[in-house]
């Protein structure tokens, strides 16, 4: 009884060269939007064993422009890093502004005494904040545009968490009226030097405890 042998080109036909350059496109195409995606998604997810140890993140300040909000994760939380500019500044001490809002001296345990001021921070052009609305833990937008019709009228610019709208300065502190009942917290942080920031770690000889805040 003979057998029948079937041969490797027809149980697996040979790529033809428009195969070849087809599979090349795509892979080139995916390595492009990878190359093209990784600093943010690298600036996004520091390393690993880092947020697992709960341990200090750095950020290179030189990345971030006036007017700018880039976002880091520490401890499994969302980090708000902004460039203040000086229009913005002004606008926190503006009477318009504080008239509406909840805490404006933020009286409430919200940030380390390194940042108990009027702009919440060590530097006033630099402001760092958990970004978790303190509602229900939403992630609030960045919307620093003032004079803007939304999310309100005669908008001053800051935080609009869409899911309840609660509203907060460029500052975090929280509006009146809102379902949101603190300031957005202030983390432990540090400047390396004039373009590097440490979130996670107090500065020299400070002993803030991230836990004493009141609500995150």
């Amino acid at each position: 009884m003979s057998s029948v042998s079937t041969t490797s080109s027809e149980t697996h036909p040979q790529p033809t060269r428009r195969d070849f350059l087809y599979v090349m496109t795509g892979a080139v195409g995916t390595a492009a939007v990878v190359a093209t995606i990784w600093p943010f998604v690298d600036q996004m997810n520091p390393d690993a064993s880092t947020l697992a140890a709960g341990g200090p993140v750095d950020v290179d300040l030189s990345k971030v422009a006036p007017g700018q909000q880039i976002m880091v994760q520490w401890r499994g939380k969302p980090i708000f890093v902004v460039h203040r500019t000086e229009a913005a500044l002004k606008t926190l001490q503006n009477p318009q502004l504080l008239s509406q809002l909840a805490d404006p001296e933020s009286e409430q345990r919200q940030q380390p005494p390194y940042a108990d001021n009027w702009h919440r921070s060590t530097k006033p052009e630099s402001l760092v904040l958990v970004g978790i609305c303190t509602h229900l833990g939403c992630i609030p937008k960045f919307l620093p545009d003032p004079n803007a019709s939304d999310p309100a009228p005669n908008w001053l610019g800051g935080y609009f968490c869409p899911c309840h709208g609660s509203k907060y300065d460029l500052a975090g502190r929280v509006f009146k009226g809102v379902p949101a009942p603190y300031n957005l917290p202030v983390p432990p942080y540090h400047f390396v030097n004039d373009k590097s920031l440490r979130i996670g770690e107090n500065p020299p000889g400070e002993t803030f405890d991230f836990g004493s805040i009141q609500q995150v």
